[in-house]
């Protein structure tokens, strides 16, 4: 099973609505021809050709590739490829102001994004700070991050040195946040976290198993 992931954010107009809704859907590999896919931080589907979940139905498959439908139009999602942003757009302008995520199993919110243009995985972190990575992430994304001021941080297992840095840019969906304080650890981290400094940027509601991030002017 190929393991490169693959994000392709789709803005599905909402009816009667002001702005678009962000749906996160991710391409993870291939499995005897049917396309693995994560659709707004929900554990991972296998989906066949002509089968749908969560409103994102499956075209076709061949390869590395799959066509799939999302709110009546066709999409090539290609494993490997960086995320791109498709569909209708915000009703305000270029851009996005507004973020919906569902939680997956556990009650957790598990997104695809971009740090810096580069394709992450993110775990959203209210009680986080900063956000927060590793240095494996770090080099992967291209960051300089030991130009950045050196710090003492808090873990589970007790203090560890790390760097602060400015991220340039974070992506979710259509909306883009810029000049975005992080931290960088030692320490192995299954997904980066997304912490304060990029969610007070937002609005924030919760309803049920959707969270709702709505960009602040």
């Amino acid at each position: 099973m190929k393991t490169a992931a693959l994000a392709l954010t789709a803005l599905l107009a909402c009816a009667g609505a002001g702005v678009a809704q962000a749906q996160s859907v991710t391409l993870t590999g291939m499995l005897g021809g049917k396309a693995l896919l994560i659709v707004d931080g929900a554990p991972p589907r296998t989906v066949a050709a002509g089968e749908s979940f969560q409103g994102v139905k499956v075209i076709a498959t061949q390869g590395e590739q799959a066509v799939v439908e999302i709110a009546g139009q066709r999409h090539t999602l290609r494993v490997g490829e960086a995320p791109a942003s498709v569909g209708a757009a915000s009703a305000a302008g270029a851009g996005g102001n507004k973020v919906v995520l569902t939680a997956g199993s556990g009650g957790h919110f598990l997104t695809q994004g971009q740090i810096n243009g580069q394709s992450v995985q993110l775990l959203v972190d209210t009680g986080a700070t900063l956000v927060a990575m590793s240095e494996a992430d770090a080099r992967r994304i291209g960051l300089n991050y030991k130009a950045g001021e050196p710090i003492r941080t808090s873990t589970a297992n007790g203090m560890t040195s790390g760097w602060r840095i400015k991220l340039a840019s974070v992506r979710l969906g259509d909306v883009v946040v810029h000049n975005v304080d992080a931290a960088v650890t030692p320490g192995a981290m299954p997904f980066i976290l997304l912490g304060n400094s990029y969610l007070t940027r937002f609005q924030m509601a919760r309803t049920n198993d959707q969270l709702v991030l709505e960009k602040r002017y």
